[in-house]
C-alpha cells in the first residue's frame, strides 16, 4: 500500500462540507479544516500505523488540521519503545496550534502507563512553559493519564500553582481540576477553598464541576458559595 496515496484517498472520500462548517464554529481562528470526523480518523490511523507509519510521519504534508491531528493519532498507535515514544511525542508538541489536535492527541497517549514516572517528568518542561498550547498539551496530559491516587497531591499542587495569560490553557487548568475532584472530591476540595488561581481559573473549574453529573446537588450548592464574584469595570 502507497501510504501516502492511500491517505489522501480517504481524505477525499470522508470529507464532509458540513462537518467542516460545525468543526470550523468550534475551532476560532483555524481555516484549514477539511471535515472528517474523528472516527473516521482514527480507522485511517489504525491502518497507516499498521503500514509504512514512518513514511507517512515523514513525508506527508501538513496542509489541513487532519492532516496534523492523524500524525497524532498515528504516532499514539505506534508500537516502538518507550524512550522512542516520547521522542515522537515531543517532536509533535509544537505542531499542536488548537485545543482539538492538542486534545485528541494527549488522549491517545496510553503509552504513559507503562512508566508513569517517567512520562510526569516528560511533562514538566510543558508545565512550565509560557507557550499556550505547550501548557495546554501539560493540563490535558495530566487529566487524561494521571488523576489517581498515586499521582492526585502531585497534580493537585501543580494545578493550582499554574497561572497563563492565555485562554485555552486557562480551560485546560480549570478542566483538570473538575476532573480531580469529580474523582478525589475531598482533596480537591481543599484546594479550592485556599485557591490561589486567578478569578478566571477558579471560577471556570467551579462551574465545570458542577456541570457534571457525576456531582451531587447538595455539593454543587457548596461549591456555588466559593465562586468569586465579577469585578466591576470602574468608570471615570
Amino acid at each position: 500500500m502507497d501510504v501516502l496515496k492511500f491517505v489522501k484517498s480517504e481524505f477525499e472520500k470522508y470529507s464532509e462540507d458540513g462537518y467542516k462548517k460545525f468543526s470550523a464554529s468550534l475551532i476560532p481562528n483555524i481555516d484549514n479544516i477539511l471535515g472528517i470526523r474523528i472516527p473516521v480518523l482514527r480507522k485511517i490511523a489504525k491502518q497507516v500505523a499498521k503500514s509504512d507509519a514512518q513514511k507517512f510521519l515523514d513525508e506527508y504534508e501538513e496542509n489541513f488540521m487532519e492532516d496534523t491531528m492523524l500524525k497524532g493519532m498515528v504516532i499514539a498507535y505506534l508500537n516502538k519503545d518507550f524512550n522512542s515514544m516520547l521522542i515522537y511525542v515531543e517532536n509533535f508538541v509544537p505542531k499542536i496550534n488548537n485545543w482539538a489536535v492538542c486534545d485528541i492527541f494527549c488522549g491517545g497517549l496510553k503509552f504513559f502507563k507503562k512508566d508513569k514516572e517517567k512520562a510526569f517528568d516528560f511533562l514538566k518542561p510543558y508545565i512550565n512553559s509560557k507557550d499556550e498550547y505547550h501548557l495546554r498539551f501539560a493540563c490535558v496530559a495530566l487529566l487524561s493519564h494521571f488523576i489517581d491516587k498515586d499521582f492526585i497531591d502531585r497534580v493537585l499542587k501543580i494545578l493550582f500553582s499554574l497561572k497563563s495569560e492565555y485562554y485555552y490553557a486557562n480551560m485546560a487548568i480549570a478542566w483538570a481540576i473538575s476532573i480531580c475532584y469529580i474523582k478525589f472530591p475531598d482533596k480537591t476540595l481543599k484546594y479550592l477553598q485556599n485557591s490561589t488561581l486567578d478569578d478566571f481559573c477558579h471560577n471556570k473549574a467551579i462551574s465545570k464541576i458542577i456541570e457534571s453529573f457525576r456531582v451531587s446537588k447538595e455539593d454543587k450548592e457548596n461549591l456555588k458559595l466559593l465562586k468569586r464574584p465579577k469585578k466591576q469595570a470602574t468608570g471615570v
